[in-house]
């Protein structure tokens, strides 16, 4: 784990022995951060800015946990998240961008990638699925892809999840003794678990290419989740300006309310689901 900054909000008795935020700690700023967030949608709405964030790292690093965090309270017709799977027959003959780009923002929107057109130049590169002629036409003409965007006045911000090995051995294991949790670990993971190696150095070759000025990469610490979820989250409301101020209250007019007596048909006790709590 990286060294603790000094400009970190708590102090030593808030956090628990293992060096992580206490639980009630991180739920009373988390709830903080999403009231900011909740501001920011307001002011994104307000000036129509389009902003587009790409969530990316290995598998279990804890990108959908983040992506959560931000939603929860959020409108989800204003923010919206893409998690886009496997390519269809035809969208394999696609410009590879052209099945993202119909995703992308329109005035008053932030979009959320979880995972996005980074897979060619991670999950496709490592498991097979590209060519090495295609990795390298993506990583020559992507800085270009999103210099357009940014032309075009949306905001992009790209984040990578790092996780050490262990953690992640630890995660993937968790999934498979929780029924629950199962559906998180797909055939590709189990495949891809073995391959630490392969996607450290195929993101070191995308960093590499595609970190810019205009567009740079924001590298996460993720072995503790509640940080890494409290860090991005942080650094989002930092990067897109926004008014200091909630959405006003509106008001609501006086209730007519219906008159005692009124001659509805009640409906039978069946119709009702049974009230088991």
């Amino acid at each position: 784990m990286q060294e603790l900054s000094e400009n970190r909000r708590f102090e030593p008795k808030h956090y628990n022995r293992k060096g992580y935020l206490k639980k009630n700690v991180y739920t009373k700023e988390l709830r903080r951060l999403q009231l900011e967030l909740v501001k920011l949608q307001h002011s994104v709405v307000e000036t129509g800015r389009r902003v587009v964030i790409v969530f990316e790292g290995r598998d279990a690093a804890g990108k959908g946990g983040v992506i959560k965090r931000i939603t929860d309270m959020m409108n989800p017709r204003i923010v919206r998240t893409v998690a886009l799977g496997v390519p269809s027959d035809r969208e394999k003959t696609q410009w590879y961008f052209q099945r993202y780009v119909e995703h992308l923002p329109a005035a008053g929107e932030i979009v959320l990638f979880d995972r996005s057109w980074y897979n060619r130049a991670n999950v496709e590169r490592v498991m097979g699925f590209a060519t090495e002629e295609q990795v390298q036409c993506f990583l020559q003409t992507c800085p270009e892809f999103e210099h357009m965007l940014v032309r075009e006045d949306i905001q992009l911000l790209k984040y990578w999840f790092s996780v050490s090995e262990r953690e992640q051995e630890r995660r993937l294991k968790a999934r498979v003794q929780d029924p629950v949790k199962r559906w998180k670990l797909s055939p590709m993971d189990i495949k891809s678990r073995s391959r630490w190696a392969e996607y450290s150095q195929a993101k070191d070759e995308m960093v590499k290419y595609t970190d810019t000025e205009f567009a740079p990469w924001r590298f996460v610490d993720a072995d503790i989740k509640r940080h890494a979820r409290l860090n991005c989250i942080a650094h989002i409301l930092q990067q897109i300006p926004y008014r200091d101020e909630p959405p006003p209250a509106p008001e609501l007019p006086r209730r007519k309310w219906a008159d005692d007596g009124d001659d509805r048909v009640p409906k039978p006790v069946e119709s009702y689901v049974e009230r088991l709590y």
